[in-house]
């Protein structure tokens, strides 16, 4: 699909790893000029030499989404050195075990401030200029997790589910005003998110779900992002899922 988001600008969070590094690439493959953040400032780096490479145009934004003020920043930032923001690709979040008996709530809100709070910061922020912009593109990467419960998932599980609700509102109330917002749910994916997981048996367990046979590799859920993207304006994909083909359930 290259050269779909000819003059187009992205900015793309949680890019130092996983979806949000394949989507930096494929966007900047589709002709976007991609900017990208993440804590992670070395990884940065290496993505944007890795892009630059290819011929692409990016620009490493380093900041921690959880931090408003950083968050904030990012978008800005993407602001004043590309001159605008046609797309926002909100990819940071955090996987953990939680349950109910042994609820921890400093576990709980880190898990709702990561994939919940981080994300409508980023999302108001970045509307503000679309708007003026007269339109633009969001895609918020939420989970199978965020349709379904389950034994030690409700933080997790929980976090999406309200993802979910809110992408849902803000595609709603930013329909007809040209921007279109899209719920982007992976099911098992390749990707790093069970090295931040605390509890060591839901981290193996996890590892072993993203790495299995046959499961969703990053670049494809990146190539799945450019297809949404790439759709005439008055076609809006609200809700994808992707699934791999040989475990319906995952």
């Amino acid at each position: 699909m290259a050269g779909t988001l000819d003059g187009k600008v992205a900015l793309v969070t949680g890019a130092s790893s996983g979806i949000g590094a394949a989507a930096a690439i494929a966007l900047a493959g589709a002709g976007a000029t991609v900017a990208v953040s993440a804590r992670r400032a070395d990884r940065l780096e290496e993505l944007v030499g890795q892009i630059e490479a290819a011929g692409g145009a990016a620009l490493a934004l380093p900041g921690d989404m959880m931090v408003e003020a950083e968050a904030i920043k990012a978008v800005e930032d993407c602001v004043a050195q590309l001159g605008r923001i046609d797309i926002l690709i909100n990819s940071a979040g955090v996987m953990q075990a939680g349950g109910i008996e042994s609820a921890d709530m400093e576990l709980f809100r880190r898990v709702f401030d990561i994939n919940l709070f981080a994300t409508l910061v980023t999302c108001k922020a970045a509307a503000a200029h679309m708007l003026v912009q007269g339109g633009g593109d969001i895609i918020n990467v939420s989970s199978m997790a965020g349709r379904k419960g389950g034994p030690m998932t409700s933080a997790y599980s929980g976090s999406k589910h309200a993802l979910n609700a809110m992408t849902d509102g803000m595609r709603q109330e930013l329909g007809d005003r040209n921007i279109r917002v899209t719920i982007l749910m992976p099911g098992a994916t390749e990707t790093e998110v069970a090295g931040g997981i605390v509890d060591p048996q839901w981290r193996e367990m996890i590892a072993t779900h993203v790495s299995k046979d046959g499961a969703v590799k990053a670049s494809e859920m990146a190539d799945t992002m450019v297809f949404i993207l790439s759709m005439p304006r008055n076609v809006n994909i609200s809700e994808i899922h992707v699934r791999p083909t040989i475990d319906t359930t995952a």
